[in-house]
Parts: structure tokens; sequence; C-alpha cells
């Protein structure tokens, strides 16, 4: 407090200016539209995140360390939905949801094989991410299957899901579950059962139509037109391995839940129906593979055929040819006593001789195949 002056007012004393000044120049540089720490928005990375109580997304947006502590208290659960998060921002989530720092680290990497595995009370899903890339014509370097993976990470109260790639968005998976509260009730399992719904479904879309392309291939292939080179056959087999490796070894990690009996027993119906369709894309997959093998075969018995063809053609010609050459060369010894060299039809017989011989053996040759 300051001391009063002669009109019976307290004056402020003249040291707490500079400090007022101070904070009134801080106020004016510090942008209009910074948040305090405490209510930073979430990383880029966040896709979405909410917490869900009784199968009913809780309204508002939330941070998800904020999202975390409000599903403990309020016995709920969050999703957290990320997409190619960098290391920084999988450990600061780590800390929020007391995840072990491999785990994260492993969410924030790509690449995985399809894996299903229990780390604590943590179970780690890792599935590959599929989408069929349209393109106009088959090329040597078309790109017909592009995939990616996606990290399932299920906890008691929380269900993290880090996607790696363009294929796989999972925003209609949210919409979609939240419309059916009854099975989003059941918790994050739930979210599980709709990750692994969604990515069976892209294996037999994007199945169907590398059907259709393979059935154009065929066409293609045995029409009596230009059939397509090897090297585009090739890399279409190139991409049914990448679409192979998404694919066939998810069996094994989704059976493995359902005998480790880490599934609710309500959710376990919906994953033997996955399991059941899952099959399906395996075998028309392996189907894929083996009318691929049989295609490109095909073609390259057709190309030996085709250079036996060619083959047989020149040796046609050379033959033909080599009748010719035998009698100018006959004629062409030069010797003083050869017959018909004084005869006065002798040039135009041998022409005629030469010709007579090229037609009998084209017709003979072309009688057999040759030609």
């Amino acid at each position: 407090m300051g001391e009063p002056d002669m009109f019976g007012l307290r004056r402020h004393r003249t040291r707490s200016l500079p400090r007022t000044l101070g904070r009134f120049l801080e106020g004016l540089s510090r942008p209009a539209s910074a948040d305090p720490p405490a209510r930073r928005s979430n990383p880029d990375a966040v896709v979405d995140c909410a917490v869900y109580h009784d199968g009913a997304r809780r309204p508002g947006p939330v941070h998800f360390a904020h999202a975390a502590r409000q599903a403990q208290r309020h016995d709920a659960f969050v999703w957290l939905g990320l997409h190619e998060p960098d290391e920084a921002t999988m450990g600061a989530i780590a800390r929020a949801f007391g995840l072990h720092e491999l785990t994260a680290a492993q969410a924030a990497a790509t690449g995985h094989r399809p894996v299903a595995e229990v780390i604590g009370d943590v179970t780690r899903l890792v599935l590959r991410t599929a989408r069929y890339v349209e393109h106009e014509a088959l090329t040597e370097t078309s790109e017909v299957v592009d995939t990616g993976d996606v990290t399932v990470l299920i906890g008691e109260r929380f269900v993290i899901t880090v996607r790696h790639g363009a294929a796989g968005a999972l925003r209609s998976v949210r919409a979609e579950l939240e419309q059916r509260p009854a099975l989003l009730a059941e918790g994050p399992w739930a979210v599980a059962y709709a990750v692994c719904d969604r990515m069976v479904e892209l294996y037999l879309d994007v199945a169907g139509h590398v059907e259709r392309d393979l059935e154009a291939l065929e066409e293609v292939a045995f029409s009596p037109g230009t059939p397509p080179a090897i090297a585009h056959i090739y890399q279409l087999k190139r991409e049914m391995v990448e679409f192979k490796r998404a694919v066939l070894p998810l069996p094994e990690p989704l059976q493995r839940l359902l005998d480790r009996e880490v599934v609710p027993p309500a959710l376990h119906p919906y994953l033997v129906d996955v399991r059941g369709r899952l099959a399906r894309a395996v075998d028309r997959v392996a189907g894929f593979d083996d009318l691929l093998n049989s295609i490109l075969q095909a073609r390259l018995a057709q190309v030996s055929v085709d250079q036996n063809n060619d083959m047989r053609k020149i040796a046609s010609w050379a033959a033909i040819a080599a009748v010719q050459t035998a009698i100018a060369g006959i004629y062409g010894m030069n010797f003083a006593n050869m017959p018909e060299l004084g005869w006065r039809y002798g040039y135009a017989g041998v022409l005629l001789l030469m010709a007579g011989a090229a037609v009998v053996l084209h017709r003979r040759l072309k009688k057999v195949g040759w030609l």
C-alpha cells in the first residue's frame, strides 16, 4: 500500500509501475488465439478423441489426457484415433494412458505384420489395410493395391487406433458404431471388432475389383488380338504379393484372440463372423495367385510358340531361296560343256524352272503349316 497524500488518498509505490507495465506489454505481445497450456488442442496426428459412456458419446471436444482421467472417473472408455503420429506424440499418449514405451514406439512405426499379443493389461492388435487403386489400363508400373497398417491398443478404459498409410480410414467406422449404442456399450473391444470387420470388408471389396481385372487380363491374354506384355502380368503379380501379405497372415492372430478368451462373451459371435468372412477373402486371394500363375505360364508358352512359328517361317523362306541359289550357283560355274548353254531358250527355261520350284515348295510348306 502507498502512503496517504495531502488529500487523504493513498498513493501506489512507484516501484510497482515497471512490473505492471511489463505484464501489460507481455499481454500485447501474446497472440490473441494462444490458449493456456492446460487447454491446448490435440496434436495434428489426432483424428478424433471421444469419451463413451453406456454406448453414447459424451459431447464436446476433449484432449486425450483429460479424456483418460474423465474415463476413469465416470466408468467410461476413450477412443483415441491417430494417423501417422510421431514418437513425441506417442510418448505423450503413453504417459497419459500408462502404455509401455516399447508399445508406444511400435505403434509409431509402420510396416508391421498382422499380430495379436497381450502386453500387461493392454492387447496389441495389428492389421494391414488395403485399398484398390483405380487405373485405366494395366502397365508395367500400375499400382493396383495400396496397403498400410492399423494398430489397435485395447485397454480396460481406452482403445487407441493408430493408422499408417492412406488406406483404411476409420472415420466411417466410428460414425457407424455410434449408431449402434448397444454394441458400443460393450466397451473398447467393440471398437476392436468394428475395426476388424471394416478391414475384412475392405479385403473383400479389393478382391472383387482385382477379380474383374484378372478376368479382363485373361480375356486379352487368350484373344487373337495383341496379347498383354509379360511385364504387365508380372506387375499385377507383384501387387497380389502385397495384397497377400495383408490378408493371409491375419487368421492366426484373430484365432489367437478367440482362443485366449480375452474378448467379452457378447462380442465373441461377432468376431467368429469376421473370421468366417476372412476365410473367404483368404481363399479368393489364394485363387488369384494361382490364376495369375496360369496366365503367366500360358503367356510364356504363347511366346515360345510364336518364336517357333517365326523360326519355321524363316526356315521355309530360306529353303525356297536355297533352291534358287543352288540353280544359279550351278549355272554360274562357267564350265565349257554345260547343258543348255547353247540352247536358244535356255535362259528362259532356267528361270521357269526356278519359279516352278519356288511355287511347288511354297505350296508344300504352306500345306504343312510352316507358312
